[in-house]
C-alpha cells in the first residue's frame, strides 16, 4: 500500500472580519483557532483550499 502524501497545515490569522466564504473554508480544513495545526491529505482541493486562505494559514516544515 502506497503512503499518500500529506501536509501539515497551521491557522496564522483570526476569521474574525473576513467573509462567510473563508470562515467555512477554515472550518472545512479543520481549523478553527490560531495556531491550531492539523495534517492533511495532499489532494488538488485541499490545495485549492490552503490557497483561498492563504493570508490566515502556513504550510508547516517537517
Amino acid at each position: 500500500m502506497a503512503k499518500s502524501k500529506t501536509l501539515k497545515v497551521r491557522q496564522t490569522g483570526s476569521p474574525i472580519r473576513r467573509n462567510d466564504k473563508q470562515r467555512q473554508t477554515l472550518i472545512g480544513l479543520g481549523l478553527n483557532k490560531v495556531g491550531r495545526v492539523r495534517e492533511l491529505e495532499d489532494t488538488p482541493s485541499v490545495r485549492g483550499m490552503i490557497n483561498k486562505i492563504s493570508h490566515m494559514v502556513e504550510i508547516v516544515e517537517e
